[in-house]
């Protein structure tokens, strides 16, 4: 197999990789009680309209070894979009080869491209390897701010 890595955007017809990439996150983040997301889910928010979702696979010849989910948010002070990035995984034993730079370089490209001012995404406070990447492509935390979350029966109840 060539040692050459390609991206590509989802296609129709991804939804149970996109699926598949979410459970392997969610199983390193040990967060498995909280996927919830089918693959019509993906398949109506990636291919949809209007379509909520982006998402892109690094491949390594023919076999998808990393992906990336983001969206786009609005920023108000700047005035601009933000490209915020839901999710990148890289399959543990394809970390170290640059993979995951080349996502980020590829998903900060699209942020320039499509005007916006910023990209984030959230990291676990536990996973110092991922916190060591994003510092050494020159990413900071926002240490002043907390995420908020209003979910499940909290929202349900909230929203009457």
């Amino acid at each position: 197999m060539s040692d050459t890595i390609v991206l590509r955007a989802a296609v129709p017809g991804d939804e149970a990789l996109v699926a598949r990439f979410v459970r392997d996150l969610a199983e390193y983040e040990h967060l498995t009680h909280e996927v919830l997301g089918t693959e019509a889910d993906y398949r109506r928010a990636l291919f949809g309209t209007p379509q909520r979702l982006w998402a892109l696979f690094a491949c390594r010849g023919d076999e998808p070894v990393g992906f990336a989910l983001w969206f786009y948010t609005f920023s108000t002070f700047a005035g601009r979009p933000s490209l915020y990035v839901e999710d990148v995984f890289v399959r543990p034993e394809q970390r170290g080869r640059g993979i995951g730079r080349m996502i980020f370089r590829h998903l900060a490209g699209l942020a320039l491209q499509e005007g916006c001012a910023r990209m984030e995404w959230t990291v676990l406070d536990w996973n110092a390897p991922a916190i060591g990447f994003y510092r050494a492509i020159g990413a900071r935390p926002r240490d002043e701010w907390t995420i908020q979350r209003l979910d499940g029966e909290a929202l349900r109840a909230f929203a009457q």
